[in-house]
């Protein structure tokens, strides 16, 4: 019994020992997970300084400066693509490098981010495609033809922000607005002899007017939408800083008008003698932006809208303008080809003219695409690093009251719309950003979302590898620096929301309850 006792007890002693041995492993096992993961968490909760994070952005403007001085309006065709790949690889090298951040991450954000600008891509293919068969067909030189007629230069200016903010405000479209009836406003002003950074500017300013008061614009329904904001609660808050900015520019354009020495009334004749002499000028082309404007007036997709418009005008163009056809290729099937998606040039008595309908169809959009595409990479990198949150949490810092706050959203949305490259992203970002101090400071959803146009959507056209810049340099064929002076309501539009906010006018704010 003894012995069986001494065994018993050998057997609970050796168990004994295996269980606390087994304890030990795995507390040693708990132990090193927890340090892995404590590595893992310290990792992921590294952030960059603000320093380390407007290093990039700093670069990028270096090059970019040094680009444009070395190649001038070349800068798009390659070199500009080249200056953001490389600051995008250097992003990249800091992220990795220094702040551990996995390649998966950038390689994630980068992907995202091309991929929302995707339909946008489609769109400006279809926009070089529309530009093309609108020309070749004479659907803009008969727009600049009866333009010009109705049209005195003493007013022409106010009247082509105007036109521009009536179009756009149908359609919604900034975008659809210039690539159409802006072109033709640019033939018309080119003609009278103003220089082609009013012309623009005007174009600009009515165009952006439009788009961020309709109902039917894209940017006008995100930032209210993703604020939970009413669409035409939106839109009725934004008059109060939107009229007072497009009511200045009117004046200002009206008071250029006056002023401005335009071309003589003999060049003017000759420039439409050239136009009726190479085209065949007629009311029934007006068919074409009649049916454009029906579609979407029905709210028809813009790609839908685009490519319709683009058929229509290449048949308008059988019919009409032949012999423009034929001077570009015997064979009326493969000029009309060419007309959509290659460089077209037709000769004309006047030089200017002659410039003015030379088209590149969807391959003169390719750099447009290749430079959004670049400057998305960019973006991504920015975002996957942390350096793009870095920078706007130091916005936040700022709010001490009403004004301080609008004015750190202005400066927030302006940045991002530096940074990102592109309106659609800024504006999310921004929102998302600010809601929760906005909320806590009692302020209504309202106050934000039309900040957050005020400061992003009107300012997109003014930065030149931003997808509006690019986009609205490459239709007008003004490069976005020759333009961005004369933009007078995207230049007043963020100065007067901070204004108001000054003032404040129609600002209500709400009691915050403080518990305990």
């Amino acid at each position: 019994m003894e012995n069986n006792n001494n065994g018993i007890n050998c057997e609970c002693v050796n168990a004994e020992k295996s269980v606390n041995a087994e304890k030990f492993v795995n507390a040693g096992n708990a132990a090193k997970a927890a340090k892995a993961k404590h590595a893992a968490t310290a990792h992921l909760k590294k952030r960059p300084s603000a320093l380390l994070s407007f290093t990039p952005i700093a670069l990028l403007v270096i090059m970019l400066v040094a680009t444009i001085r070395a190649f001038g309006s070349d800068s798009l065709a390659g070199a500009s693509q080249v200056t953001l790949i490389a600051v995008s690889a250097f992003c990249v090298l800091i992220g990795m490098g220094y702040l551990n951040v996995p390649w998966s991450s950038f390689e994630k954000a980068i992907t995202k981010n091309v991929s929302s600008v995707s339909s946008a891509l489609i769109i400006l293919l279809l926009i070089g495609a529309l530009g093309g068969a609108w020309m070749v067909s004479g659907v803009v030189p008969t727009l600049i033809y009866y333009g010009m007629h109705i049209i005195h230069p003493s007013v022409f200016l106010a009247s082509t922000c105007l036109i521009c903010a009536l179009v756009s405000l149908m359609t919604g479209s900034s975008w659809t607005t210039i690539a159409t009836i802006g072109i033709a406003l640019m033939g018309i002003g080119r003609a009278q002899g103003f220089a082609d950074g009013w012309v623009a500017g005007a174009i600009i300013s009515g165009a952006y007017f439009g788009d961020k008061i309709s109902p039917l614009s894209e940017t006008t329904t995100l930032a209210s939408g993703s604020l939970g904001v009413s669409l035409f609660s939106h839109i009725r808050y934004m008059l109060l800083t939107t009229v007072p900015s497009i009511t200045l520019a009117l004046i200002i354009f009206a008071v250029a008008g006056l002023t401005i020495d335009t071309t003589e009334t003999q060049e003017v004749a000759s420039f439409m003698a050239a136009l009726d002499g190479r085209f065949n000028i007629t009311p029934w082309l007006l068919i074409v932006p009649v049916a454009t404007g029906v579609l979407i007036a029905r709210k028809t997709p813009p790609i839908v809208t685009i490519f319709l418009s683009t058929l229509l005008a290449v048949a308008c163009g059988l019919v009409f303008q032949r012999e423009a056809l034929a001077e570009i290729d015997p064979s009326m099937f493969k000029a009309a080809m060419m007309s959509v998606y290659g460089e077209t040039t037709l000769s004309t008595s006047n030089q200017m003219l002659t410039e003015l309908v030379s088209t590149r169809g969807m391959a003169g959009m390719t750099d447009t695409i290749w430079l959004i595409i670049c400057a998305m990479c960019f973006g991504g990198a920015m975002t996957a690093s942390g350096m793009l949150g870095s920078i706007t949490s130091l916005f936040v810092r700022f709010m001490k009251n009403t004004a301080s706050m609008v004015a750190s959203t202005v400066c927030s949305g302006l940045f991002l719309n530096l940074a990102t490259a592109d309106q659609y992203i800024s504006i999310i970002l921004t929102g998302n950003m600010f809601s929760n101090v906005y909320a806590k400071k009692g302020y209504e959803s309202r106050l934000l979302s039309r900040t957050t146009e005020d400061a992003v959507t009107v300012t997109s056209p003014l930065i030149p590898w931003n997808t509006c810049g690019m986009t609205q340099a490459t239709i007008l064929s003004v490069p976005t620096l020759t333009y961005l002076p004369y933009c007078f309501f995207n230049l007043i539009s963020p100065v007067m929301s901070i204004f108001i906010a000054a003032i404040g006018y129609k600002i209500i704010k709400k009691p915050v309850n403080n518990p305990g």
